[in-house]
C-alpha cells in the first residue's frame, strides 16, 4: 500500500539524491535512523530499527567498496574532458560534437536523480546500489567498444542514468556502517573521495589517452566496478532496507525527460545547424518550451509530483538554486573550455592539459572540512561571496592568457581556483536547506542537485558554442588587417616562402596562426565575461536570508559535490 504523501514533500514522496544525501545524514547527526530522517521507512509507524554499525574488517571492506564506487562515478564526470579531441578525431567528428560525450552523461544523470527515492523504496538500498554499479560497469564497457559517436553517446546516456542512485546510496550505506558519533568522520572520508576524483580524472584521462588509447578511460571502470559491487554485496546483503509499493509520477517524468532532452539536443546541435535558421532547431526549441510549460503545470497540480516545485516559494531555496544553476554552468563550461583550447590551439597533449586542470582540487581537499565545520557558525553568504570573488579573480587572470603562456602561468589560476571550490558547494546547499522542515530536505536537496548537474551540461554546450562564434568574429577582424599592403603580412609570407613553402602552403600556415589567435581571443572573452557574471552573482546571493538550519544543513551539504 502506498504511503500517504505528506504536505510539501516531493520527488515521489521519497527523495532523490537528497533522499539519502541529506535526510539520512540529518538522521545520523540527530540520533535518528535513516527511516526517521526521510529515507526508506520514513513516516511509517513501527519502521525498521536502526542497523547496528559495522566493525572490524567488515567496516574496512565496506568503506573501501563504497568509496571505490563513488570514486568511479565522480571520476567519469571529469576523465573524458581532456580526451575529447582524441575521441573526436578517432570517431571522425568535430571537437564540438565530441563534447556531447560530456553533456549526454550529465543530462541523463540529472534526469535520473528524482527517481532515486522511488527506486530505493521499491527495490531496497542495497539491491539498487548493486544494480547501479553493475549497469554502470556494463555501460562503461560498452562506451569503450563504441565504434561511432552515436553509439558512444547512447552508452553514455545509459551510464549517466544508472549513475544517479550510486552517490546518494553510497553515502547512506556508509552512514549506517558507522556509529552516530563518527558520522562526521565518515562524511569527511566520503567528501574527500568526491574531491580527489576530479583532481585525478584529468591527469589519468590525459595519460591514458596519450599512452594507451581513449577507450581505456572507460575500460578501467570494469575491474573497479566488479570489485566494488561484489564487496558491497558481501558486506551489505544482510542490511537491506524494507520495500514498499509507491506511486510514481510517470507523466511528470516523461515531461521532464522531454524538455530537458530537447533543450540539450538543441544546444548541442545548434551551431552545426545554424541555430534558428534550421527547422530542426526551431522544432526542438518549441518542444522544449511546450514541454517545460506542461511540466510546470502538471507538477504544481499532481498529488505525487516527481519534483516539488513549491520549494521555490521559499526565498532561500530560490536564490540559492538560481545562484548554483548560473555559477555551476559558468564554472563547468570554463572547465571544459580550457583543455579544448590547450589541445587544439596550444599544442598541449592530453596529459599536459590534465596536469593544468589537476591542481584545482588541492586547496579544496584541505579547506572543505574546515568550511564544513564553520558553516553553522558563519553566515554562508560570506563564504559564497568569497567563492564567487575567487572564481572572478581566477577568470580575470585567465583573461590575460596568450599563445606564449607557459605551463606555470596556466597552473597558477587553477591552483587558486581550489580555494573557491572549498567555499562554493557546502555553504550554498546549506543556505538552500536552511529553515526547511526535515521532511522537505530530501526533495529540496534533490531539486538543488538536479539544477546543478543540468547546469553543467547546459553550460558546456553554451560555452563551446560561444567560443566558436566569437572565434569566427575575431578571425574575420584579424583577416581584415592582413591585406597585401600590410607590411607584417607581407614579411610573414616572404619568410615562409623563403623557407621552401609554396604560396598556398604559406597562406595555410598563416590561416592556422590566425585561427590560433582568434580562438585565444575568444577564450579570453569568455573568461572575462564569466568573471563579471560571478561578481554579479554576489549581489544575487545577498538577496537570501539564511536561517540557522541545524546540523543537517552542514552534513547534507557533503552530498552536493
Amino acid at each position: 500500500m502506498a504511503e500517504e504523501k505528506k504536505p510539501g514533500m516531493g520527488v515521489s514522496s521519497a527523495g532523490d539524491a537528497g533522499a539519502v544525501t541529506s535526510a539520512d545524514t540529518a538522521g545520523g547527526a540527530a540520533g535518528k535512523s535513516p527511516a526517521a530522517a526521510g529515507g526508506p521507512g520514513a513516516g511509517r509507524p513501527g519502521g525498521p530499527p536502526q542497523l547496528q554499525p559495522l566493525t572490524g574488517s567488515a567496516l574496512t571492506i565496506g568503506t573501501i567498496a563504497l568509496s571505490l564506487a563513488t570514486f568511479m562515478n565522480v571520476l567519469d564526470t571529469s576523465i573524458a574532458n581532456v580526451s575529447i579531441p582524441a575521441i573526436s578525431g578517432d570517431l571522425g567528428v568535430s571537437p564540438d560534437q565530441g563534447t556531447w560525450v560530456i553533456t549526454s552523461f550529465g543530462v541523463a544523470n540529472a534526469i535520473s536523480l528524482p527517481l532515486t527515492g522511488w527506486l530505493t523504496r521499491t527495490f531496497g538500498q542495497v539491491k539498487l546500489f548493486i544494480w547501479s554499479v553493475g549497469l554502470f560497469t556494463l555501460a562503461s564497457f560498452l562506451c569503450a567498444l563504441a565504434p561511432s559517436l552515436e553509439l558512444l553517446i547512447l552508452f553514455r546516456v545509459l551510464q549517466g542514468a544508472v549513475a544517479g542512485p550510486m552517490m546518494p546510496i553510497s553515502q547512506a550505506l556508509l552512514l549506517s556502517s558507522y556509529p552516530k558519533a563518527k558520522a562526521g568522520a565518515a562524511l569527511g572520508m566520503w567528501s574527500i573521495t568526491t574531491l580527489v576524483a576530479p583532481v585525478v580524472g584529468p591527469v589519468l584521462g590525459g595519460w591514458i589517452t596519450d599512452n594507451i588509447s581513449w577507450p581505456w578511460i572507460f575500460y578501467i571502470n570494469v575491474p573497479v566496478g566488479i570489485v566494488a559491487g561484489a564487496a558491497t554485496w558481501v558486506i551489505y546483503k544482510s542490511r537491506e532496507t524494507p520495500t514498499v509499493k509507491l506511486p510514481i509520477d510517470k507523466i511528470g517524468l516523461f515531461l521532464l525527460v522531454l524538455w530537458v532532452g530537447a533543450m540539450q539536443i538543441m544546444l548541442d546541435k545548434g551551431k552545426d545547424l545554424d541555430w534558428f535558421n534550421s527547422g530542426q532547431i526551431i522544432t526542438l526549441a518549441t518542444v522544449a518550451l511546450v514541454g517545460f510549460t506542461l511540466f510546470l503545470i502538471w507538477e504544481l497540480t499532481e498529488e505525487h509530483p516527481i519534483v516539488d516545485l513549491s520549494l521555490f516559494s521559499r526565498r532561500n531555496f530560490l536564490i540559492s538554486t538560481v545562484a548554483m544553476l548560473l555559477a555551476y554552468g559558468l564554472f563547468f563550461g570554463n572547465v571544459v573550455l580550457l583543455p579544448l583550447w590547450l589541445q587544439q590551439y596550444m599544442g598541449y597533449t592530453a596529459t599536459l592539459a590534465g596536469l593544468v586542470l589537476a591542481p584545482v582540487g588541492l586547496f579544496a581537499i584541505f579547506m572543505t572540512p574546515i568550511v564544513a565545520r564553520l558553516t553553522d557558525r558563519v553566515d554562508p553568504r560570506i563564504f559564497v561571496t568569497i567563492a564567487f570573488s575567487v572564481f572572478a579573480i581566477v577568470l580575470f587572470m585567465r583573461q590575460h592568457f596568450n599563445t606564449n603562456a607557459t605551463i606555470g602561468v596556466l597552473l597558477v589560476p587553477t591552483l587558486v581556483q581550489g580555494i573557491a571550490m572549498a567555499f562554493f558547494f557546502i555553504p550554498l546547499i546549506a543556505m538552500a536547506l536552511s529553515g526547511l522542515a526535515p521532511e522537505r530536505i530530501p526533495a529540496a536537496s534533490g531539486l538543488f542537485n538536479f539544477a546543478r548537474i543540468t547546469a553543467g551540461s547546459f553550460g558546456t554546450s553554451i560555452t563551446t558554442t560561444l567560443w566558436d562564434r566569437r572565434a569566427t568574429l575575431h578571425h574575420s577582424q584579424l583577416v581584415e588587417h592582413m591585406t597585401g599592403s600590410d607590411p607584417a603580412s607581407a614579411q610573414a609570407l616572404a619568410t615562409l616562402q623563403a623557407g621552401g613553402l609554396g604560396q598556398q602552403q604559406s597562406y595555410g600556415v598563416l590561416n592556422r596562426l590566425v585561427d590560433q589567435q582568434a580562438f585565444m581571443l575568444s577564450a579570453d572573452d569568455i573568461f572575462y565575461v564569466s568573471g563579471l557574471l560571478f561578481l554579479a552573482l554576489i549581489l544575487v546571493i545577498w538577496l537570501a536570508k539564511p536561517e540557522k538550519g541545524g546540523p543537517q544543513s552542514k552534513e547534507a551539504a557533503s552530498g552536493a559535490h
